[in-house]
């Protein structure tokens, strides 16, 4: 009987050894799961180990009561815990993610929505980028082929981000073989409520590695995609900032100063998490560009006057084909196509853009011309430059938002403009029995107009920090700030300018009726830790964020207290807001030390300059 049984085992073993791979489930590992709130996408990366793609036959299942939908993927497994997110706004409220079975592994993904909000769950769509999954729950967004990498933006934070704090809840284990499962036994319903704060993050672009002084300017290698933003202007040193987002810096070459020449020196450092920022200290602001190489892994950040054009490349391009792309009614992209890859320079001004093509001697003006005809670029020139390379000049509007993409292969530009919305104001003109304003003379509508708005007052006395109350401090401050920008010929609103309670509502309407070019409330944090110390600028509506960037910069670099960085947040005032609008948090009044140097001269001086001077910068940038 035992020589049977050890022969039984022995061919058992034989005969499953020698099965066909084929024969077994092959199945995708999914290791993570994030969500990206600001563009809503789910992101489930893992390890395919199967031969065909695990979207094969995806499909939505929709359910009433409540209103949700669910998908399936077949031959899968997650291999964290199952996750059960809770959002506290937008149109998705809830998402679950579970192993739905095991025999056969199926991962089931579940979404709960508020159908007031025109959520649409046909407009979900899936994509497959390396080992990630990605199910996006909204319109199309502008250029998410990752044939193309984005290479400038005029946004100082995008949706396209890929790192950002979330606020989600999940429940925590209740489980009864875990200590909370045992406290759940005790208070009942109580631990129920338990939830705890979940972090997400998504991998970086571009890793800076290394930084060398060349061409009269700076040259960045590194790896992957690399991105940056519109630069920002400051004086008092006079120097260009450039931001480079979704970028993590080697920290053998951060806040290393290093010299350029005689008069001009740069500084790179890790400004927040995912973005880097290079500091360019020169007289000749205006003079600097980003130039990119042709495979986008480096940039050189150069004075275009100075450098010598035949040195950044060494092919010659023709520009070979003209296309276009309607996203929508505001949005409408130019792509040009090349015969070999192509080195590129950018040059943003107020009023136009401007794209240095160094290496490409040929193109064709009629076709070019007939291309772009009634669409956003019908003005657009091309210019030949002196040997080698292209200058083309792109006019845009007051207010459009520009973004430039380059493709894998450096074959093709793709230039974005995305037009800013008509003003209600243009849309009722007609009706001046509603007209809340009377007329601005012509002698006031070159004054650019600002909102202040010093935060509580009257009964509202805001936050307390001993016998301190913030409404008196928020008032001293902004009417210093009232002062400071009336000397530089600006026209201000006060929502109030003495010790009176203004309702949220009404700051809102002064604001509204004064239709300004910008809106900027001035409040004094508080904690329950009384050892937190800094400084916060707060902004809402996109159009908002390069306000809240150069004021805070300024108020940052001025006063002398943690920068504790920008925070899209949903106050009441910047969020009904029409204008570009931020809220300032200029110090801690829980805080002891804080709280003295907020009552004294020094620190309200320097903090209502430090606002003053970053509005200008705001104004010559932007403005």
């Amino acid at each position: 009987m035992k020589k049977l049984i050890i022969l039984f085992i022995f061919l058992f073993t034989v005969i499953f050894t020698f099965i066909p791979k084929g024969y077994a489930e092959e199945l995708y590992k999914f290791t993570a799961a994030n969500f990206d709130t600001s563009n809503s996408i789910i992101v489930l990366s893992g390890k395919d180990t199967a031969s065909g793609s695990v979207l094969d036959n995806i499909k939505l299942v929709k359910m009433e009561n409540p209103s949700r939908v669910y998908f399936d993927i077949n031959s899968s497994i997650i291999t964290f815990p199952k996750q059960d997110w809770t959002f506290n706004s937008g149109s998705i409220r809830q998402i679950k993610i579970t192993q739905f079975s095991t025999n056969p592994n199926i991962v089931r993904v579940v979404m709960y929505y508020d159908t007031s909000t025109g959520f649409n769950p046909d407009d979900i769509e899936f994509l497959r980028i390396k080992n990630s999954i990605i199910i996006k729950l909204k319109d199309k967004t502008i250029c998410d082929n990752p044939y193309y990498h984005n290479t400038y933006r005029d946004e100082h934070s995008s949706s396209s981000d890929f790192y950002e704090y979330l606020t989600i809840t999940t429940p925590v284990d209740q489980s009864e073989d875990t200590i909370v499962g045992q406290i759940q036994d005790a208070f009942e319903e109580q631990t129920k409520q338990l939830r705890e704060r979940k972090e997400l993050k998504l991998n970086t672009k571009y890793y800076l590695n290394n930084i060398t002084i060349k061409q009269n300017g700076v040259l960045l290698n590194g790896f992957g995609s690399v991105s940056i933003e519109r630069p920002m202007i400051l004086q008092n040193p006079t120097r260009i900032i450039y931001d480079l987002p979704n970028t993590l810096v080697n920290m053998k070459i951060r806040n290393k100063e290093y010299r350029i020449n005689e008069t001009e020196t740069v500084k790179i450092g890790q400004f927040s998490v995912n973005k880097a920022r290079v500091v360019i200290t020169t007289d000749a602001v205006s003079d600097y560009i980003p130039i990119y190489s042709s495979d986008n892994q480096s940039l050189l950040i150069a004075n275009y006057q100075k450098i010598n054009n035949t040195t950044l490349y060494n092919n010659i391009s023709n520009a070979i084909a003209y296309d276009k792309e309607k996203i929508n009614d505001l949005t409408e992209s130019m792509i040009l196509k090349f015969s070999s890859p192509v080195v590129h320079g950018i040059d943003r001004y107020n009023d136009k853009i401007i794209l240095y093509l160094y290496n490409v001697s040929k193109y064709h003006d009629e076709n070019f011309k007939a291309a772009y005809k009634n669409t956003f670029f019908n003005n657009a020139e091309i210019d030949l430059m002196p040997k080698v390379g292209l200058k083309l000049t792109i006019p845009v509007e007051q207010n459009t938002m520009v973004s430039s993409y380059i493709s894998a292969d450096g074959r093709s530009i793709k230039i974005t403009l995305k037009a800013s919305k008509k003003p209600v104001e243009e849309e009722i003109i007609t009706q001046p029995s509603i007209i809340l304003n009377p007329p601005v003379s012509s002698k006031d509508k070159t004054k650019k107009k600002i909102v202040i708005d010093a935060g509580h007052g009257g009964s509202d006395v805001g936050a307390i920090g001993g016998e301190i109350y913030e409404k008196n401090i928020t008032l001293d401050v902004a009417k210093r700030v009232e002062k400071l920008l009336k000397q530089k010929g600006y026209q201000v609103v006060m929502t109030r300018d003495d010790d009176r309670y203004v309702s949220l509502q009404d700051r809102v309407q002064i604001s509204e009726n004064a239709s300004p070019d910008i809106f900027v409330s001035i409040h004094v944090n508080s904690s329950v830790r009384p050892e937190i110390t800094g400084i916060e600028t707060h902004y809402y509506h996109q159009e908002s964020v390069a306000l809240a960037q150069t004021v805070h910069s300024s108020f940052a670099s001025a006063v002398n207290s943690p920068n504790r960085g920008l925070f899209k947040s949903k106050f009441y005032v910047i969020n009904h807001t029409t204008s570009p609008a931020i809220l300032v948090e200029i110090g801690f009044i829980s805080n002891g030390e804080e709280r003295t140097q907020l009552i004294g001269e020094k620190r309200k001086q320097a903090t209502a300059k430090s606002i003053a001077d970053g509005i200008q910068d705001y104004f010559k940038q932007y403005k």
